[in-house]
C-alpha cells in the first residue's frame, strides 16, 4: 500500500493556509462583530459620531491585531476580495486555481462561523446588530461604488506595504489595520463598510436578511480587489521603484549603493573614452 505521507507533504501549504484563512477570519469578525454589538447596549446614550467611531475601531483593531498574528503564515487575507487581487497579482507560474479557491471557501466559512458565534454569546434573542446594509440615504448605485473604491484603498494599501518587501514589511499589519479604520470612518454610514463578502455573508446567512441589493457587497469589493491589483500591475510595469529611489537605505545602504553606481558611472566612461578613437 503507497504511503499517504508524500501526498499530504505536498498538499500541506495548502492545508495550512486553509486553515489559518479559516481561524484568522473567524477571530478578526468574531472580535470585531462582538465589539460592535456592545454599541447597542448604549445606543440611547451614546451620540452617533461616537457609536461610528467605537464600531470602526473595533474592526480595525480586530484585523490588526489577526493580521500581525497570521501574515507570516498565510499572508492573512481574511478577505475574498484580497485573495482575488493577490491571485492577479500573483506571476502566472506560482497561480493556483485550487489553493485560491479552497482559501475562499475558507474566509467565507470562517465568516459564518464568526457570526454564528457572535449570536449566541451575546446576551438576548437573535443576530447581534452587525448586518450591512444601505444607509445615509445612499442610492445602490453609490454603495457599490462606495464599497468598490473602500476596497481598492485597503487593498493597494496591502499590496504596496504587505506584497512588496522592503524595510517597512514587519509594520505592515499596522498599515493596514490604519487603512481599514480609515475605510470604516467613510463607509459604515453609507454601507456598513464591509469591503469583503465574508463580513456580509456571515451576518446574512444566520439572520435570514437578504436585502435585494445584497449582490453589491460581493461584486462592489471583488471589483476594488481588481481596481487596485490593475493599478499596482501598471506601477510595477513603470518601474515605480526607478521613480523616487533610495527610500529603504539607511546610512550604510546608501554609501554601498551609491559607491556602486559611481563605479558602473567610471567603467562606463573609461568604456566609452577607449572606444572612442577606434570608432573615429
Amino acid at each position: 500500500m503507497p504511503s499517504l505521507r508524500p501526498l499530504a507533504t505536498a498538499h500541506r501549504p495548502t492545508l495550512t493556509a486553509i486553515l489559518g484563512e479559516f481561524t484568522g477570519t473567524f477571530l478578526f469578525l468574531l472580535f470585531a462583530f462582538l465589539g460592535a454589538s456592545i454599541t447597542a447596549s448604549y445606543a440611547s446614550t451614546t451620540p452617533p459620531l461616537l457609536t461610528l467611531l467605537f464600531v470602526a475601531l473595533a474592526f480595525a483593531l480586530s484585523l490588526t491585531a489577526n493580521v500581525w498574528a497570521f501574515f507570516r503564515v498565510t499572508g492573512a487575507a481574511f478577505n475574498p476580495a484580497v485573495t482575488v487581487a493577490l491571485f492577479v497579482v500573483t506571476p502566472r507560474a506560482a497561480r493556483s486555481w485550487v489553493r485560491s479557491g479552497c482559501v475562499i471557501v475558507a474566509q467565507l466559512a470562517g465568516g459564518i462561523a464568526a457570526a454564528a458565534v457572535a449570536a449566541g454569546l451575546v446576551p438576548g434573542e437573535g443576530m447581534p446588530a452587525v448586518d450591512t446594509t444601505l444607509g445615509g440615504g445612499a442610492s445602490v448605485a453609490q454603495g457599490l461604488f462606495i464599497e468598490m473604491f473602500l476596497t481598492a484603498e485597503l487593498v493597494f494599501v496591502i499590496l504596496m506595504v504587505g506584497v512588496e518587501k522592503h524595510k517597512g514589511t514587519f509594520m505592515a499589519p499596522a498599515a493596514v489595520g490604519t487603512a481599514f479604520f480609515l475605510t470604516q470612518l467613510v463607509g459604515i454610514n453609507f454601507t456598513g463598510g464591509s469591503l469583503n463578502p465574508a463580513r456580509s455573508l456571515g451576518p446574512a446567512v444566520v439572520s435570514g436578511r437578504w436585502p435585494e441589493y445584497f449582490w453589491i457587497y460581493f461584486v462592489g469589493p471583488v471589483g476594488g480587489g481588481l481596481l487596485a491589483s490593475g493599478f499596482y500591475t501598471l506601477l510595477q510595469f513603470l518601474r515605480w521603484e526607478e521613480c523616487n529611489p533610495g527610500q529603504d537605505w539607511d546610512d550604510a545602504d546608501g554609501l554601498d549603493k551609491l559607491e556602486e553606481k559611481l563605479c558602473i558611472s567610471k567603467r562606463l566612461h573609461n568604456s566609452t573614452y577607449m572606444e572612442g578613437p577606434e570608432a573615429r
